[in-house]
Formats: structure tokens, sequence, C-alpha cells
């Protein structure tokens, strides 16, 4: 099953894919009962290194990652999984 969206195909609702040379590394259309929202996330030039603790603590400090999750229609929900 695949969704069509704005002129981007997506594998189903909830489920990100990345985005080459686009704004953001990632997209998902994300949807949350009836209402659905692309969300576009993380800095395309920057390089996911979670397997180093330091740098995963601090980035899920800084993002608030252990505080109550927000909507799936926010970027920082997307983010933090993927952290």
């Amino acid at each position: 099953m695949s969704i069509k969206y704005r002129g981007e195909t997506f594998s189903g609702y909830n489920k990100p894919k990345r985005t080459p040379n686009a704004s953001k590394k990632f997209a998902v259309l994300a949807k949350e009962k009836d209402t659905v929202r692309l969300i576009r996330f993380g800095d395309p030039d920057m390089t996911i290194k979670r397997s180093n603790p330091d740098r995963r603590r601090s980035f899920r400090s800084r993002h608030k990652c252990d505080t109550d999750p927000p909507s799936k229609l926010s970027a920082r929900y997307w983010s933090c999984k993927k952290w």
C-alpha cells in the first residue's frame, strides 16, 4: 500500500522515509485520529551517532525526549523516536 500526498509517495502513515535533496533528512506522513500532516525533521548535513552514549544523552536532554511525548504530529516526537 502506497500513499501519494502532495506529490510524494509514502509506504504508509507514521513510517519515516529518507528525503534526498531536501531541506530535511526525513519525512513522515503522520496521522493521529482524523488529522494527517506531512512532518519533515532532521538536519541533512549532520550524521546520527546515537551509538555514542554521551551524544545520545545530550541529544535526548536537549530535545526533552524523556518528558511526556508530544503529539505524533510534531517533529520532536519523530526525532526523539529515531534516537
